[in-house]
Protein backbone atom coordinates (compact mmCIF):
# COMPACT_ATOMS: atom_id res chain seq x y z
CA UNK A 1 0.00 0.00 0.00
CA UNK A 2 2.83 2.37 0.80
CA UNK A 3 4.55 1.71 -2.56
CA UNK A 4 1.34 1.98 -4.58
CA UNK A 5 0.47 5.36 -3.06
CA UNK A 6 4.00 6.81 -3.14
CA UNK A 7 3.19 8.99 -6.19
CA UNK A 8 0.14 10.62 -4.58
CA UNK A 9 1.28 13.92 -3.00
CA UNK A 10 -0.23 14.91 0.33
CA UNK A 11 -1.43 11.38 1.18
CA UNK A 12 -0.05 9.97 4.42
CA UNK A 13 -0.74 6.35 5.38
CA UNK A 14 -0.24 5.01 8.90
CA UNK A 15 -0.15 1.25 9.47
CA UNK A 16 -0.87 -0.19 12.92
CA UNK A 17 -0.38 -3.77 14.08
CA UNK A 18 -3.28 -5.47 15.78
CA UNK A 19 -2.67 -5.38 19.53
CA UNK A 20 -4.09 -7.54 22.27
CA UNK A 21 -5.52 -4.99 24.67
CA UNK A 22 -5.58 -1.19 24.69
CA UNK A 23 -3.67 0.53 21.90
CA UNK A 24 -0.36 1.91 23.08
CA UNK A 25 0.27 4.32 20.23
CA UNK A 26 3.53 4.54 18.34
CA UNK A 27 6.55 2.99 20.06
CA UNK A 28 8.84 6.04 19.76
CA UNK A 29 7.67 9.28 21.34
CA UNK A 30 9.87 12.32 21.93
CA UNK A 31 8.66 15.38 23.84
CA UNK A 32 10.57 18.50 22.79
CA UNK A 33 10.08 21.47 25.12
CA UNK A 34 11.71 24.86 25.70
CA UNK A 35 11.10 28.00 27.70
CA UNK A 36 11.40 30.03 24.49
CA UNK A 37 8.73 28.67 22.11
CA UNK A 38 10.48 30.17 19.08
CA UNK A 39 13.29 27.61 19.45
CA UNK A 40 11.03 24.57 19.32
CA UNK A 41 10.29 24.62 15.57
CA UNK A 42 13.99 24.72 14.65
CA UNK A 43 14.76 21.89 17.08
CA UNK A 44 11.87 19.73 15.83
CA UNK A 45 12.90 20.24 12.19
CA UNK A 46 16.46 19.27 13.06
CA UNK A 47 15.33 16.11 14.88
CA UNK A 48 13.03 15.09 12.02
CA UNK A 49 15.82 15.55 9.47
CA UNK A 50 18.21 13.45 11.56
CA UNK A 51 15.61 10.68 11.98
CA UNK A 52 15.12 10.56 8.20
CA UNK A 53 18.89 10.45 7.73
CA UNK A 54 19.47 7.61 10.21
CA UNK A 55 16.68 5.40 8.88
CA UNK A 56 14.62 2.88 10.80
CA UNK A 57 11.95 5.49 11.62
CA UNK A 58 8.74 5.34 9.61
CA UNK A 59 5.41 7.18 9.77
CA UNK A 60 7.03 10.11 11.57
CA UNK A 61 4.63 12.80 12.75
CA UNK A 62 4.49 15.70 15.17
CA UNK A 63 1.60 17.55 16.80
CA UNK A 64 2.51 21.05 15.69
CA UNK A 65 -0.36 23.12 14.39
CA UNK A 66 -0.84 22.97 10.63
CA UNK A 67 0.16 26.16 8.80
CA UNK A 68 -2.74 28.58 8.67
CA UNK A 69 -3.95 32.11 9.26
CA UNK A 70 -6.32 33.35 11.91
CA UNK A 71 -7.80 36.84 11.98
CA UNK A 72 -7.43 38.72 15.22
CA UNK A 73 -9.75 41.53 16.23
CA UNK A 74 -8.15 44.13 18.47
CA UNK A 75 -10.51 46.49 20.29
CA UNK A 76 -9.28 49.95 21.26
CA UNK A 77 -11.11 50.19 24.58
CA UNK A 78 -10.50 53.90 25.03
CA UNK A 79 -11.80 54.73 21.56
CA UNK A 80 -14.78 52.39 22.02
CA UNK A 81 -15.66 54.08 25.32
CA UNK A 82 -15.56 57.50 23.60
CA UNK A 83 -18.29 56.27 21.24
CA UNK A 84 -20.22 54.66 24.09
CA UNK A 85 -19.48 51.03 23.09
CA UNK A 86 -17.89 48.24 25.09
CA UNK A 87 -16.21 44.89 24.39
CA UNK A 88 -19.40 42.90 25.05
CA UNK A 89 -21.30 44.87 22.42
CA UNK A 90 -18.49 44.38 19.91
CA UNK A 91 -18.35 40.65 20.64
CA UNK A 92 -22.08 40.19 20.13
CA UNK A 93 -21.90 41.99 16.81
CA UNK A 94 -18.98 39.88 15.59
CA UNK A 95 -20.76 36.65 16.53
CA UNK A 96 -23.45 37.54 13.98
CA UNK A 97 -20.78 37.14 11.29
CA UNK A 98 -19.09 34.04 12.77
CA UNK A 99 -20.79 31.29 14.79
CA UNK A 100 -23.93 33.20 15.66
CA UNK A 101 -25.21 34.99 18.74
CA UNK A 102 -26.54 32.58 21.38
CA UNK A 103 -30.10 33.52 22.36
CA UNK A 104 -31.30 30.49 24.30
CA UNK A 105 -31.14 26.72 24.61
CA UNK A 106 -33.91 24.28 23.77
CA UNK A 107 -34.25 20.58 24.54
CA UNK A 108 -36.55 18.66 22.15
CA UNK A 109 -38.66 15.84 23.54
CA UNK A 110 -36.88 13.23 21.40
CA UNK A 111 -33.35 14.34 22.36
CA UNK A 112 -31.30 14.09 25.56
CA UNK A 113 -29.04 17.08 24.79
CA UNK A 114 -29.90 20.72 24.56
CA UNK A 115 -29.86 22.54 21.22
CA UNK A 116 -28.45 26.06 20.88
CA UNK A 117 -30.69 28.71 19.39
CA UNK A 118 -28.45 31.18 17.55
CA UNK A 119 -29.02 34.06 15.22
CA UNK A 120 -26.53 35.14 12.55
CA UNK A 121 -26.35 36.76 9.14
CA UNK A 122 -27.12 34.86 5.94
CA UNK A 123 -24.23 32.87 4.44
CA UNK A 124 -23.39 35.48 1.79
CA UNK A 125 -22.98 38.12 4.50
CA UNK A 126 -20.62 36.07 6.70
CA UNK A 127 -17.27 37.24 5.34
CA UNK A 128 -14.29 39.35 6.39
CA UNK A 129 -15.50 42.17 4.16
CA UNK A 130 -18.75 42.28 6.16
CA UNK A 131 -16.77 43.05 9.32
CA UNK A 132 -15.61 46.32 7.72
CA UNK A 133 -19.24 47.29 7.02
CA UNK A 134 -20.59 46.14 10.38
CA UNK A 135 -22.04 48.75 12.74
CA UNK A 136 -23.09 48.63 16.38
CA UNK A 137 -25.80 50.49 18.26
CA UNK A 138 -24.41 53.10 20.70
CA UNK A 139 -25.87 56.14 22.52
CA UNK A 140 -24.58 58.16 19.55
CA UNK A 141 -26.39 55.96 17.04
CA UNK A 142 -24.99 53.41 14.61
CA UNK A 143 -21.18 53.47 14.68
CA UNK A 144 -18.94 51.46 12.30
CA UNK A 145 -16.74 48.91 14.02
CA UNK A 146 -13.73 50.10 12.07
CA UNK A 147 -13.68 53.24 14.25
CA UNK A 148 -12.26 51.30 17.20
CA UNK A 149 -11.67 47.71 15.97
CA UNK A 150 -8.67 46.63 13.85
CA UNK A 151 -8.50 43.33 11.93
CA UNK A 152 -5.04 41.76 11.64
CA UNK A 153 -3.87 38.38 10.28
CA UNK A 154 -1.78 36.14 12.54
CA UNK A 155 -0.28 32.66 12.66
CA UNK A 156 -2.92 30.07 13.46
CA UNK A 157 -2.45 28.12 16.69
CA UNK A 158 -4.99 25.37 17.15
CA UNK A 159 -3.73 23.71 20.36
CA UNK A 160 -1.04 24.80 22.82
CA UNK A 161 0.59 21.90 24.65
CA UNK A 162 2.80 22.30 27.68
CA UNK A 163 5.08 20.01 29.69
CA UNK A 164 6.20 21.32 33.09
CA UNK A 165 4.75 24.72 32.15
CA UNK A 166 6.91 24.93 28.98
CA UNK A 167 5.61 24.89 25.40
CA UNK A 168 6.19 21.42 23.94
CA UNK A 169 5.88 19.48 20.71
CA UNK A 170 5.60 15.68 20.59
CA UNK A 171 7.28 13.66 17.82
CA UNK A 172 5.96 10.16 17.21
CA UNK A 173 7.32 7.43 14.97
CA UNK A 174 6.91 3.78 14.13
CA UNK A 175 9.83 1.40 13.66
CA UNK A 176 10.90 -0.23 10.43
CA UNK A 177 11.12 -4.05 10.53
CA UNK A 178 14.33 -5.30 12.12
CA UNK A 179 14.89 -2.33 14.45
CA UNK A 180 14.46 -1.96 18.22
CA UNK A 181 13.25 1.09 20.15
CA UNK A 182 16.25 1.34 22.48
CA UNK A 183 18.73 0.86 19.63
CA UNK A 184 17.20 3.58 17.44
CA UNK A 185 16.94 6.06 20.32
CA UNK A 186 20.57 5.40 21.25
CA UNK A 187 21.58 5.95 17.62
CA UNK A 188 19.65 9.24 17.56
CA UNK A 189 21.29 10.47 20.77
CA UNK A 190 24.78 9.55 19.56
CA UNK A 191 24.35 11.02 16.06
CA UNK A 192 25.84 14.38 17.04
CA UNK A 193 22.49 16.15 17.32
CA UNK A 194 23.15 19.75 18.45
CA UNK A 195 20.01 21.50 19.66
CA UNK A 196 19.55 25.17 20.57
CA UNK A 197 20.33 26.09 24.15
CA UNK A 198 17.35 25.67 26.44
CA UNK A 199 15.68 22.91 24.37
CA UNK A 200 14.96 19.71 26.31
CA UNK A 201 14.06 16.26 24.96
CA UNK A 202 12.18 13.73 27.04
CA UNK A 203 11.36 10.22 25.88
CA UNK A 204 7.87 8.88 26.40
CA UNK A 205 5.76 6.09 24.97
CA UNK A 206 7.20 2.58 24.84
CA UNK A 207 10.72 3.61 25.90
CA UNK A 208 9.43 5.35 29.04
CA UNK A 209 7.27 2.32 29.87
CA UNK A 210 10.30 0.05 29.46
CA UNK A 211 12.41 2.23 31.74
CA UNK A 212 9.69 2.20 34.41
CA UNK A 213 9.28 -1.56 34.13
CA UNK A 214 13.07 -2.06 34.24
CA UNK A 215 13.42 0.02 37.42
CA UNK A 216 10.64 -1.94 39.08
CA UNK A 217 12.07 -5.32 38.05
CA UNK A 218 15.57 -4.39 39.22
CA UNK A 219 14.18 -3.40 42.63
CA UNK A 220 12.14 -6.61 42.84
CA UNK A 221 15.19 -8.69 41.83
CA UNK A 222 17.44 -7.27 44.53
CA UNK A 223 14.74 -7.58 47.18
CA UNK A 224 14.26 -11.24 46.22
CA UNK A 225 18.03 -11.86 46.37
CA UNK A 226 18.25 -10.19 49.78
CA UNK A 227 15.42 -12.30 51.21
CA UNK A 228 16.98 -15.51 49.87
CA UNK A 229 20.35 -14.47 51.29
CA UNK A 230 18.89 -13.98 54.76
CA UNK A 231 17.05 -17.31 54.74
CA UNK A 232 20.06 -19.27 53.46
CA UNK A 233 22.39 -17.61 55.95
CA UNK A 234 20.18 -18.62 58.84
CA UNK A 235 19.85 -22.15 57.48
CA UNK A 236 23.48 -22.93 56.56
CA UNK A 237 25.30 -20.51 58.91
CA UNK A 238 28.00 -20.03 56.28
CA UNK A 239 28.68 -17.04 54.07
CA UNK A 240 30.66 -19.13 51.62
CA UNK A 241 27.99 -21.75 51.06
CA UNK A 242 25.27 -19.11 50.91
CA UNK A 243 27.09 -17.13 48.22
CA UNK A 244 27.87 -20.39 46.40
CA UNK A 245 24.15 -21.16 46.25
CA UNK A 246 23.33 -17.67 44.98
CA UNK A 247 26.12 -17.86 42.38
CA UNK A 248 23.84 -20.11 40.32
CA UNK A 249 21.67 -17.06 39.65
CA UNK A 250 24.57 -15.13 38.12
CA UNK A 251 25.81 -18.11 36.14
CA UNK A 252 22.33 -18.83 34.78
CA UNK A 253 22.28 -15.44 33.04
CA UNK A 254 24.51 -16.84 30.31
CA UNK A 255 21.95 -19.59 29.79
CA UNK A 256 19.17 -17.02 29.52
CA UNK A 257 21.00 -15.25 26.70
CA UNK A 258 21.75 -18.56 24.97
CA UNK A 259 18.11 -19.62 25.22
CA UNK A 260 16.95 -16.37 23.63
CA UNK A 261 19.62 -16.66 20.94
CA UNK A 262 18.73 -20.25 20.05
CA UNK A 263 15.00 -19.45 19.89
CA UNK A 264 15.66 -16.19 17.96
CA UNK A 265 13.87 -14.04 20.53
CA UNK A 266 14.70 -10.41 21.36
CA UNK A 267 15.66 -9.37 24.89
CA UNK A 268 12.39 -7.95 26.20
CA UNK A 269 12.70 -5.95 29.40
CA UNK A 270 9.41 -7.05 30.94
CA UNK A 271 9.07 -10.72 30.00
CA UNK A 272 12.77 -11.63 30.18
CA UNK A 273 13.09 -9.65 33.42
CA UNK A 274 10.22 -11.62 34.93
CA UNK A 275 11.83 -14.80 33.66
CA UNK A 276 15.13 -13.98 35.38
CA UNK A 277 13.36 -13.22 38.67
CA UNK A 278 11.40 -16.48 38.44
CA UNK A 279 14.56 -18.35 37.45
CA UNK A 280 16.36 -17.03 40.52
CA UNK A 281 14.05 -19.02 42.76
CA UNK A 282 14.41 -22.20 40.68
CA UNK A 283 18.13 -22.57 40.03
CA UNK A 284 19.11 -22.25 43.70
CA UNK A 285 17.17 -25.43 44.55
CA UNK A 286 19.74 -27.75 42.95
CA UNK A 287 22.59 -26.07 44.83
CA UNK A 288 20.65 -26.30 48.10
CA UNK A 289 20.14 -30.04 47.60
CA UNK A 290 23.80 -30.63 46.75
CA UNK A 291 25.24 -28.54 49.58
CA UNK A 292 22.88 -29.98 52.18
CA UNK A 293 23.87 -33.52 51.18
CA UNK A 294 27.55 -32.54 51.18
CA UNK A 295 27.29 -31.16 54.71
CA UNK A 296 25.61 -34.36 55.96
CA UNK A 297 28.34 -36.52 54.43
CA UNK A 298 31.04 -34.33 55.96
CA UNK A 299 29.42 -34.74 59.38
CA UNK A 300 29.60 -38.52 58.87
CA UNK A 301 33.39 -38.30 58.65
CA UNK A 302 34.10 -38.28 54.91
CA UNK A 303 36.80 -35.96 53.63
CA UNK A 304 35.95 -33.15 51.23
CA UNK A 305 36.80 -34.97 47.96
CA UNK A 306 34.97 -38.17 48.93
CA UNK A 307 31.96 -36.16 50.13
CA UNK A 308 31.85 -34.18 46.87
CA UNK A 309 31.99 -37.32 44.70
CA UNK A 310 29.37 -39.05 46.80
CA UNK A 311 27.14 -35.96 46.67
CA UNK A 312 27.31 -35.84 42.87
CA UNK A 313 26.48 -39.56 42.69
CA UNK A 314 23.53 -39.40 45.08
CA UNK A 315 21.94 -36.23 43.75
CA UNK A 316 22.54 -36.65 40.00
CA UNK A 317 19.19 -38.27 39.33
CA UNK A 318 17.02 -35.88 41.43
CA UNK A 319 18.71 -32.81 39.96
CA UNK A 320 18.37 -34.04 36.38
CA UNK A 321 14.76 -35.14 36.88
CA UNK A 322 13.61 -31.83 38.32
CA UNK A 323 15.40 -29.80 35.65
CA UNK A 324 14.35 -31.98 32.69
CA UNK A 325 10.69 -32.07 33.74
CA UNK A 326 10.65 -28.30 34.21
CA UNK A 327 12.24 -27.65 30.80
CA UNK A 328 9.96 -30.14 29.04
CA UNK A 329 6.95 -28.53 30.69
CA UNK A 330 8.04 -25.16 29.22
CA UNK A 331 8.66 -26.50 25.71
CA UNK A 332 5.10 -25.82 24.40
CA UNK A 333 5.54 -22.16 25.28
CA UNK A 334 9.12 -22.10 23.98
CA UNK A 335 7.98 -23.49 20.61
CA UNK A 336 4.87 -21.22 20.59
CA UNK A 337 2.47 -24.17 20.39
CA UNK A 338 -1.20 -23.25 20.67
CA UNK A 339 -3.54 -26.08 21.63
CA UNK A 340 -7.16 -25.74 20.52
CA UNK A 341 -9.22 -28.27 22.47
CA UNK A 342 -12.48 -27.43 20.69
CA UNK A 343 -11.49 -28.48 17.17
CA UNK A 344 -9.02 -30.18 18.30
CA UNK A 345 -5.86 -28.91 16.60
CA UNK A 346 -2.35 -27.64 17.18
CA UNK A 347 -1.09 -24.30 15.93
CA UNK A 348 2.32 -22.68 15.89
CA UNK A 349 3.15 -19.02 16.30
CA UNK A 350 -0.34 -17.87 17.33
CA UNK A 351 -0.58 -14.30 18.72
CA UNK A 352 -1.65 -15.64 22.12
CA UNK A 353 1.65 -17.54 22.47
CA UNK A 354 3.96 -14.65 21.58
CA UNK A 355 3.56 -13.08 25.03
CA UNK A 356 5.14 -16.06 26.79
CA UNK A 357 7.84 -17.20 24.35
CA UNK A 358 10.48 -14.83 25.74
CA UNK A 359 9.62 -15.74 29.35
CA UNK A 360 9.74 -19.49 28.76
CA UNK A 361 12.89 -19.30 26.61
CA UNK A 362 14.68 -17.37 29.36
CA UNK A 363 13.69 -19.85 32.09
CA UNK A 364 14.38 -22.98 30.01
CA UNK A 365 17.77 -21.76 28.77
CA UNK A 366 18.90 -20.49 32.16
CA UNK A 367 17.79 -23.64 34.00
CA UNK A 368 19.51 -25.97 31.54
CA UNK A 369 22.77 -24.06 31.71
CA UNK A 370 22.65 -23.69 35.50
CA UNK A 371 21.94 -27.42 36.00
CA UNK A 372 25.05 -28.46 34.09
CA UNK A 373 27.16 -25.96 36.02
CA UNK A 374 25.65 -27.06 39.33
CA UNK A 375 26.51 -30.72 38.82
CA UNK A 376 30.16 -30.03 38.00
CA UNK A 377 31.08 -26.64 39.43
CA UNK A 378 29.37 -26.70 42.83
CA UNK A 379 31.12 -29.86 44.15
CA UNK A 380 34.46 -28.52 42.94
CA UNK A 381 33.91 -25.19 44.69
CA UNK A 382 32.87 -26.99 47.89
CA UNK A 383 36.15 -28.91 47.89
CA UNK A 384 38.06 -25.72 47.10
CA UNK A 385 36.42 -23.93 49.99
CA UNK A 386 37.34 -26.69 52.45
CA UNK A 387 40.93 -26.74 51.19
CA UNK A 388 41.28 -22.98 51.62
CA UNK A 389 39.86 -23.12 55.15
CA UNK A 390 42.31 -25.92 56.10
CA UNK A 391 45.25 -23.87 54.91
CA UNK A 392 44.11 -20.91 56.96
CA UNK A 393 43.99 -22.97 60.12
Amino acid sequence: MRERTADLPGLILAFRQQQEGPAGGKPIELQVSAEDSSQIDAAVNQILARMQQLGGFIDIEDDRSLPGIEWRLTVDRAEAARFGADVLTVGNAIQLVSNGLLLAKFRPEYASDEVDIRVRFPANWRSLAQLERLTVETPRGQVPLTNFVSLEPGEKTSVIRRIDSNRAVTIKSDLAPGYQVAERLAALRSSGLVLPEGVMIKTAGEDADQQEAMNFLISAFFIAIFLMLMILLVQFNSWYQTLLILSAIVLSTAGVLLGLLINAQPFGIVMVGMGIIGLAGIVVNNNIVLIDTYNQLRQQGLNSIEAALETGTLRLRPVLLTSITTVLGLMPMVLAVNVNLLEPSLGFGAPSTMWWTQLSSAIAGGLTFATLLTLFLTPALLVLGDQVLKRQY
